[in-house]
C-alpha cells in the first residue's frame, strides 16, 4: 500500500475516544476518506441522521458521509487502508470475530487500545501479530497524554505515535495533527504500550487511595512509585533505550491519575468507598481497562517477576477482594 497517497481509514469502535479519533481525523486537514464502524445500530442510525454521537462526546459534530458510518465491519475494513482499533481490549475479541488474516493482508493497522486481551493476556501488537499475522512494521500505537474529553473542548493536547517503521509513524502523524492535537513521533512499540495498559492500573490505584482518605502527600508518593514500576517493567520486558519522563509514559501516567476525566481513577475512587466492582461497572457505563489489565499483568509478571507493590495491592482489592482501607495501608508502609 502506498501511504503517500489518498488516506482511507476505518476507526473501529464507539465510545468517547472512538469518538474523539473521528472529530481528529475530520478537523485535520490531510485529504482522506473515514470510515466507522460502532457495534450499536441504534447509535449508528442516530449518527447517520443526527450528525452526532447519542451516547459519548455529544457535542461533537460527526461531518462523515452517513453511508461511511455501519454495523458491517467486514465492509469497512475492506474499505480501509489504515485500520484504527478503539474498543477496549476485552471486547477486541469478540468484535473481529468475524475477521480474517486475508481481511487485514496489507493493511496498516492503529492501536489506539489501552488494554491487553484477556485470556491471551497480550498487548495489541502482539495479538494481532499472532493471531492476524500484522507485521510489526504494519502496526503503530497511538498514545496520550490525551483524554477524549478534552478534544472534544479543543484543548491543546498531545499523542504520542509509535512504530517501527518511522515513515509509517510519520505518515499517521500527519493525518491526525490539528491545531489543538501535537504529536510525538517514537519507535518504542513495547514501552508505550505496556505503559499505556499500566497507567490505567495506576489511576485505579490513586482513585482507591483517594476513595479510602488518603490525601494528595500520599497520592505524589503513590504516583512516583508508580513511574518507577513502569520503568522496571517496560525496561525488563522490551530493554531499550529509553526516558521515562517523556509524556507517553510519564505525562499519560500523570493526567490518568490525576483527571477528573479519568474513568480509572473514578472506578477506584467508587471501589475506594465500598462499591462493588459490578456496581461500580454498572453506575459508570464505561469501561475501566485497568479492572482488567491488573488480572493480565498479574499473569504476565509471573514470566517476568518485576516487583510491583502497587499492581499487587490492586490484584489484591479487585479479585481477591481484599479490604481496599487495609491493602492500602499495607502498600503505604512498602513505598518510599
Amino acid at each position: 500500500m502506498d501511504i503517500t497517497g489518498r488516506k482511507k481509514i476505518t476507526v473501529v469502535g464507539g465510545g468517547s475516544w472512538a469518538t474523539a479519533n473521528i472529530k481528529m481525523l475530520s478537523d485535520n486537514t490531510v485529504e482522506k476518506e473515514i470510515y466507522w464502524w460502532m457495534r450499536n445500530a441504534e447509535a449508528v442510525e442516530h449518527i447517520q441522521q443526527y450528525k452526532h454521537n447519542p451516547n459519548y462526546l455529544s457535542s461533537v459534530e460527526v461531518s462523515i458521509p452517513a453511508n461511511h458510518v455501519s454495523t458491517n465491519l467486514k465492509d469497512l475494513i475492506v474499505k480501509g487502508d489504515f485500520i484504527l482499533l478503539n474498543v477496549p481490549a476485552a471486547f477486541l475479541k469478540h468484535a473481529f470475530a468475524d475477521i480474517t488474516p486475508a481481511d487485514l493482508k496489507g493493511k496498516k493497522i492503529i492501536s489506539a487500545i489501552k488494554g491487553i486481551v484477556p485470556d491471551e493476556n497480550q498487548i495489541i501488537g502482539d495479538f494481532m501479530h499472532q493471531h492476524y499475522g500484522i507485521p510489526f512494521e504494519d502496526f503503530v500505537v497511538m498514545s496520550g497524554p490525551c483524554h477524549a474529553e478534552e478534544v472534544a473542548l479543543e484543548k491543546l493536547s498531545y499523542l504520542t505515535i509509535a512504530s517501527r517503521d518511522a515513515d509509517l509513524a510519520a505518515c499517521f502523524a500527519r493525518m491526525i495533527q490539528t491545531r489543538y492535537i501535537k504529536t510525538n513521533e517514537s519507535d518504542d512499540i513495547y514501552g508505550t504500550e505496556y505503559a499505556a495498559v499500566l497507567k490505567n492500573i495506576y489511576a485505579v490505584a490513586s482513585g482507591i487511595c483517594h476513595g479510602v482518605g488518603y490525601g494528595d502527600n500520599f497520592q505524589a508518593v503513590l504516583i512516583s512509585n508508580a513511574i518507577r514500576e513502569i520503568k522496571n517493567f517496560v525496561d525488563t520486558v522490551h530493554p531499550i533505550e529509553r526516558d521515562i519522563k517523556e509524556s507517553a509514559y510519564l505525562g499519560d501516567l500523570l493526567v490518568t491519575a490525576y483527571s477528573q476525566f479519568s474513568r480509572n481513577r473514578t472506578f477506584g475512587n467508587m471501589i475506594g468507598k465500598g462499591y462493588t466492582v459490578k456496581s461500580a461497572q454498572l453506575e459508570m457505563n464505561m469501561v475501566a481497562e485497568g479492572y482488567y489489565a491488573v488480572n493480565c499483568l498479574h499473569e504476565v509478571n509471573k514470566t517476568y517477576k518485576v516487583n510491583m507493590p502497587i499492581c499487587r495491592a490492586v490484584y489484591a482489592i479487585l479479585y481477591q477482594k481484599r479490604s481496599p482501607a487495609l491493602e492500602m495501608q499495607h502498600l503505604a508502609e512498602q513505598l518510599s
